[in-house]
């Protein structure tokens, strides 16, 4: 295993041979804060100095990890990681950002893959330091000139491998709140597949690799048309099976035997129909009978007590000429007219006497 030891103000490069690697309780990392025993060596024709490790132990969390792992528990808390938030790209993008170095080899695989599986889509590379002190400001403000002025449907942010130190502007705070803002979905394709950044997190969705981006980006139109006949055959496969099911389901309600199944539901309800209907035919006509024969009884009570009953008898009615009822003979004087009413018309009469 080749590597680099450094510090605060000062690098050399060290080995650790296979017959000392197998001793190790743990996996060594980039970042990691450890402590080593061995011998110097130096390479004459470079005249470069290096460590032959023999023994490596862990001595804490190194200051770069320990950084950042502050920084992803804030960035989280402030929900720029949140599942709910993060946007599905496009499965057919018209237009593809690509923010990394013009002259990587992220960009030239990025590119080659593109050119094979959709080429007539479009690629907009945005140019951007990937490494360095200005490299965080610069992909950060790429990022943001793609959103205003909407250049593609889809971004990629990346760069191939390397060291921790190397990847760590997309770790930066610009970055990553860069990302978790975009209206365009955003793509993370940081490094190789074990390597990791605060942008992967934020990303709409993470690539192992940059070209692992690229085929996440793009369809494969030369395998589309195949794609396209297996769904259809799936569905036509699916239409048969129900209409055969819907065939054996139907099968028994034949139009022969409908009109049987139908009288024997409907026959019971109709039976029952018809006796309640009977029920009550008869309990309306007692009922109506009951009525009539008390209106008969009233009008008798009626009739009996009126007045016309006893005039159709002989009996009058006998008035002065003020029309007041003449019920006394004493108090009706010689001469007075007076008018008898039968039952039909009237008699005008003079008293003549007692």
């Amino acid at each position: 295993m080749y590597f680099s030891l450094k510090d605060s103000g000062a690098k050399i490069d060290a080995v650790m041979f296979k017959n000392r690697l197998r001793i190790l309780s743990f996996e060594p990392k980039d970042g990691m804060l450890i402590r080593i025993r061995g011998s110097l060596s130096v390479y004459a024709p470079r005249g470069t100095y290096s460590i032959v490790c023999e023994e490596m132990e862990i001595a804490g969390t190194g200051e770069i990890l320990a950084l950042l792992e502050k920084r992803k528990q804030k960035l989280k808390a402030e929900g720029l990681f949140d599942a709910e938030r993060k946007k599905e790209p496009p499965r057919f993008p018209s237009t593809v950002g690509v923010i990394s170095s013009p002259t990587g080899a992220a960009v030239r695989d990025i590119l080659n893959i593109l050119a094979r599986r959709a080429s007539n889509l479009k690629v907009i590379i945005l140019p951007a330091l990937v490494q360095g002190d200005e490299a965080a400001t610069a992909i950060a403000a790429r990022i943001r000139q793609a959103n205003q002025w909407k250049l593609a449907d889809v971004l990629i942010v990346g760069r191939g491998g390397g060291s921790l130190e190397d990847l760590l502007p997309f770790s930066e705070e610009s970055v990553v709140r860069a990302v978790a803002e975009s209206d365009i979905p955003v793509v993370s394709a940081v490094g190789h597949e074990i390597d990791w950044s605060l942008c992967d997190h934020a990303a709409d969705l993470r690539a192992p690799t940059p070209s692992a981006a690229a085929e996440l980006v793009s369809e494969n139109l030369t395998d589309l048309p195949e794609t396209i006949m297996s769904q259809a055959e799936n569905l036509l496969s699916v239409m048969r099976t129900r209409l055969e099911k819907a065939r054996l389901l139907l099968k028994p309600f034949d139009p022969q035997d409908m009109e049987y199944r139908i009288r024997a539901i409907l026959q019971p309800h109709l039976i029952r129909l018809d006796d309640a209907k009977d029920t009550l035919i008869n309990a309306m006509s007692d009922k109506c009978a009951n009525l009539k024969n008390r209106i008969e009884l009233a009008a008798a009570v009626i009739n009996a007590a009126s007045p016309l009953s006893a005039m159709e008898k002989g009996f009058s009615v006998v008035t002065d000429s003020k029309g007041k009822v003449v019920t006394d003979a004493a108090k009706v004087n010689i001469g007075e007219r007076l008018c008898i009413r039968p039952l039909k018309g009237k008699i005008n009469v003079v008293v003549e006497g007692e």
